[in-house]
């Protein structure tokens, strides 16, 4: 594939600066020798300029001339200072991480601390491939500040972040700063749920004839005659003038029917389409608030309904049958 020299020339000091980089799992504080810091396009132009009013001075041994170019030479070197330690000894390290699912943009959280008492201005975080699409933060003395890095997630998993680059242009926009920092972060990627809507087989035994409510407090479902021991307060008096006799108020909670699904309901479809369906099937059940159970082979998540168990479904079909990895 055809590239211009300065693509290959920053490829190349790219890999070069990648061998020497370590995954760590943070917080990474920026040390004065992990900061690279070159002159930006417009650096270039305003030294080219600077040296063509040096050559001017001298032909014509101007002495206004020579104090104009040493004015913009020093004001260049003070602005290289600056955009040095609007990075200098910021701290990095990571945020929350969403799980998302396949197809669909993974973000990752990073923090940036700033111990100094100097605010840090356009400051920027960006992978390799979205730098021109940064967003610039100001990050507050002894404060913090968000930013968020989107990558595609395209299959199921976990997800690993690549190494980010954090970089200025501050104050001036003469010099470019930057570091690359790679963090330990990973998302999870679950299944990409399947798009019909086929509903999971009953589960053996679920129209055996039992009864949908059970003893309990939630609904009223009538009255009955009072016996020795029922409580006071569950005493229907409004009735006693009436029919001369005590009543009962009677309640009961409806019977969650547990929902298993299960891997071997769905017979001679491939994996990735059998780990979509389930996807779907987890959604649905935890939409409708039932109490639903996971099998897998080699798994078993007993019955429930909570937003954790959610996640642990939608995790162990997202794993499934991948290397070992700790999510």
């Amino acid at each position: 594939m055809p590239t211009t020299p300065r693509q290959y020339l920053r490829r190349r000091i790219r890999e070069y600066i990648f061998r020497r980089l370590k995954r760590v799992p943070g917080p990474v504080t920026i040390r004065r020798q992990r900061i690279y810091i070159v002159p930006s396009r417009f650096g270039y132009l305003f030294g080219l300029m600077v040296f063509l009013m040096l050559l001017g001075s001298m032909n014509y041994s101007n002495s206004m001339g020579f104090a104009l170019t040493f004015l913009l030479t020093g004001l260049g070197l003070v602005a290289m200072h600056h955009t040095h330690r609007n990075l200098l000894n910021l701290s990095v390290r990571s945020g929350r991480h969403a799980p998302v699912f396949a197809g669909q943009n993974a973000e990752f959280q990073l923090v940036l601390d700033n111990p100094a008492a100097t605010h840090r201005y356009a400051v920027a975080v960006s992978f390799a491939e979205a730098a021109d699409d940064a967003t610039l933060l100001d990050v507050p003395a002894h404060g913090s500040a968000l930013s968020r890095l989107s990558i595609h997630a395209p299959a199921r998993g976990l997800l690993s972040s690549p190494a980010f680059r954090v970089h200025t242009e501050y104050p001036m926009g003469l010099f470019h700063a930057w570091t690359w920092i790679e963090l330990d972060m990973q998302c999870v990627v679950y299944p990409r749920p399947a798009d019909n809507r086929q509903q999971p087989p009953p589960a053996p035994g679920g129209d055996s004839g039992k009864p949908d409510r059970i003893g309990g407090k939630e609904d009223f479902i009538g009255l009955r005659s009072y016996q020795r021991g029922d409580a006071s307060r569950l005493i229907h008096w409004k009735t006693l003038p009436r029919t001369g006799q005590l009543m009962v108020k009677q309640f009961a909670d409806p019977i969650q029917h547990e929902l298993w699904l299960d891997w071997d309901s769905l017979p001679g479809l491939e994996t990735e389409t059998r780990l979509s369906q389930l996807c779907r099937w987890v959604l649905d059940a935890h939409r409708a608030g039932k109490s639903y159970g996971l099998v897998l082979p080699g798994l078993r998540l007993d019955p429930a309904s909570s937003e954790q168990h959610r996640h642990s479904c939608l995790e162990a079909l997202a794993l499934f049958n991948l290397p070992k990895q700790t999510a």
